[in-house]
């Protein structure tokens, strides 16, 4: 046995060891299959914050809203050699990419595969190749990446030995670590590019872009990493064995890597601001919203949207008049941001199928728009409140969805206000 998979060995069993006592394990053929509680034990704030994280739950067995897609354009991911389209499912290159470097499709095999992108998944890149190959193919996920099977990578200045560090060591002697950590990986780790493989770009079976985040970004030319906003450096209470050690912090890059899953996170990025102005039996009303981020809002899965409610109320706060009966999509046009996707007679449909973008109505990347309306007035009409509401899905899956998923995950969240009393 090599003296690196020794190292992976004894790392493995101290994991199974923390986990769930004295156990027999199997040697991992990788790094990849050394499960983030081995992790736990040195970084545990760290564990904490990506045990709730989607990056924690990505896989088809965890996110109900994947899962569902999953189930229905693959097939039960807790079967071995399942295809899409023929072939290996390109989703689990992004959502489940230790059975992706394994070339499984059961998921509950190993908890490797069900971790979804767990700590050694990114901390295993060596170098990030580019969303597309020398001849133009794209590659997604795991395959964007040169990956170690046998070592971990770190933005910091420090390369970790494996050997233990004597208790009276100064510095310049290495720091102990239980894996091969190499360090100084900061450009990769500080930049864009350890995000790119999966959130780049992603086009359906028929050329159709789905995602286009990493082209939205570019489009402004913006010096603003992703990690800004998504992973910037909180300090937090200091944990010991799940316990908050009382009066000591620690400073982490937040791995909850939260995005549109999460209510606070969708208020970062957008102002709303509404003026108005009566005019005889009408008020004249002006909504801003400016797109604070460097992507379109929202951006990701391309059914992702949010719809802007104005509403005029009386002074109990009953509804006196709405811009919309059903939905804005049908309603009020101007008052939905949402990618469309369509077949090829023009008419939208399910992302999987679709031939061709319809529309693009998000607001792009530091975009401000302007919404104009006039509302009818009446001796009753005391509050005028406008909502931006951010939904995970358009209303036609939410339809076919609201059994198979639950009831938070269909239901908007509130991303900007504005309110004017008369």
């Amino acid at each position: 046995m090599s003296r690196r998979v020794g190292f992976i060995t004894r790392f493995a069993l101290m994991a199974a060891a923390l986990t769930m006592g004295s156990v027999q394990a199997e040697e991992p053929s990788s790094i990849h299959q050394v499960g983030p509680e081995a992790c736990q034990q040195c970084h545990e704030e760290v564990y904490t914050q990506w045990k709730g994280s989607m990056h924690a739950n990505s896989s088809a067995l965890k996110d109900p809203i994947h899962g569902a897609f999953y189930r229905n354009l693959v097939g039960d991911p807790t079967r071995e050699g399942v295809k899409q389209d023929g072939k290996f499912p390109v989703c689990l290159k992004c959502h489940a990419p230790v059975a992706a470097i394994d070339k499984k499709t059961k998921l509950d095999a190993t908890p490797a595969y069900a971790n979804g992108i767990s700590c050694v998944t990114c901390h295993s890149f060596a170098a990030f190749k580019g969303a597309d190959s020398a001849a133009g193919k794209p590659l997604y996920g795991i395959d964007a990446y040169e990956i170690d099977a046998q070592g971990l990578y770190g933005p910091g200045g420090d390369t970790y030995t494996t050997e233990r560090t004597p208790e009276d060591a100064a510095w310049p002697t290495p720091i102990h670590h239980p894996m091969p950590l190499t360090g100084n990986r900061a450009a990769l780790f500080k930049s864009n590019d350890i995000c790119m493989g999966c959130h780049e770009k992603r086009s359906n079976t028929h050329g159709t872009p789905l995602c286009r985040t990493g082209e939205e970004y570019r489009s402004k030319d913006s010096f603003i990493a992703c990690q800004a906003c998504h992973m910037p450096v909180v300090t937090v209470p200091r944990l010991a064995q799940g316990r908050v050690v009382p009066g000591e912090f620690v400073s982490v890059a937040d791995h909850r890597m939260a995005g549109g899953h999460d209510g606070k996170m969708i208020t970062r990025g957008l102002i709303m601001e509404m003026t108005t102005e009566q005019a005889g039996d009408s008020l004249r009303v002006t909504i801003s919203l400016r797109n604070l981020l460097p992507h379109a809002y929202p951006t990701g899965a391309p059914f992702r949207n949010f719809f802007v409610k104005l509403a005029a109320y009386d002074q109990d706060g009953k509804e006196l008049w709405k811009n919309y009966r059903v939905h804005p999509i049908k309603d009020d046009p101007k008052a939905a941001f949402w990618y469309a996707l369509g077949d090829e007679a023009g008419k939208p449909t399910l992302p999987p199928k679709a031939t061709q973008v319809l529309a693009d109505s998000r607001l792009a990347p530091n975009e401000t728009r302007t919404l104009e309306y006039e509302i009818p007035l009446s001796a009753d009409t005391a509050i005028v409140r406008a909502e931006a509401l951010y939904d995970l899905m358009l209303p036609p899956l939410k339809a076919k969805m609201k059994d198979k998923l639950p009831p938070e995950l269909l239901t908007p969240k509130l991303a900007a206000s504005a309110e004017v009393r008369l």
